[in-house]
């Protein structure tokens, strides 16, 4: 069976070291969007952060997608309908907010196009809101602040504090809440059940497409859902061993144009 979409994570898969899009990587998803594949760009970043690679890579021009959040929401991002989407409810705000303070950790979530963090900003908050082209705002009151439902929130510190927390957390909230690391200092809280391969998962039935046809690229830890659930799993040489573990295939690296390299094996 043909391969019709692409799926790629952006940090350490579609972009470089540099956070760019290398101009032969530019040039091959340009390439098979011209002959009529879809590309998705499958992040953890929220949607305002993932808005300027969509339009280099033209998604509006090609009925291209934003999958954000790590499957919060999906978009059009020609028509910027919303395709799905799923909310943290602010009811569990309070409850989170604790968990960190307790654990003495980090936590923010967003608003529109800022960063709210309900903690003294640290390294990865800015981390965040450097990757995101997104402003920082530390607010006094967390729990007042956030009166509205939200997409996700993140938890910040060393990957040794998360590492030992993430159990904790998991089991807590097993009935309520995804929680899963995307990078070693960043602990997602998300919906029950949200991750990149279940919101493809409803991408796929809204384009009546098949996971057959679907080759997901990525590097880190939250990308190993999508990448099990492809047709075509494919790491980077980048990836963490467990991505790797799990993938049909591995390309070169997010600086030797890996991306490039699985278009041209797979799609051209």
């Amino acid at each position: 069976m043909a391969y019709e979409i692409l799926v790629l994570d952006i940090d350490g898969t579609l972009t470089n070291s540099k956070k760019e899009i290398s101009p032969k990587t530019l040039d091959a998803i340009l390439a098979i969007q011209k002959r009529g594949h879809i590309v998705v760009l499958a992040s953890g970043r929220p949607t305002p952060g993932i808005l300027n690679l969509a339009n280099e890579l033209k998604l509006s021009e090609y009925d291209g997608y934003i999958l954000s959040f790590n499957g919060g929401k999906i978009i059009n991002c020609k028509t910027n309908e919303i395709i799905y989407q799923k909310l943290l409810s602010k009811d569990l705000i309070p409850m989170l907010y604790q968990d960190a303070i307790d654990h003495n950790v980090g936590i923010m979530s967003y608003e529109n196009d800022c960063i709210i963090a309900g903690t003294p900003m640290d390294t990865y908050m800015e981390i965040e809101s450097k990757i995101n082209h997104m402003p920082l705002k530390v607010v006094d009151n967390f729990i007042e602040y956030i009166n509205f439902d939200v997409t996700k929130c993140i938890m910040t510190a060393d990957g040794n504090t998360l590492a030992a927390i993430e159990p904790i957390l998991r089991e807590k909230y097993k009935n309520t809440l995804n929680i899963f690391r995307s990078e070693p200092y960043f602990l997602e809280i998300m919906p029950k059940n949200i991750d990149k391969a279940y919101s493809l998962g409803k991408l796929l039935e809204h384009l009546g497409l098949s996971k057959d046809q679907m080759i997901s690229c990525g590097d880190g830890y939250n990308d190993l859902t999508m990448i099990e659930y492809a047709g075509l799993g494919v790491a980077m040489a980048n990836a963490r061993d467990v991505v790797k573990q799990a993938a049909n295939y591995i390309t070169l690296s997010n600086d030797n144009d890996g991306i490039a390299h699985v278009i041209q094996e797979f799609m051209l």
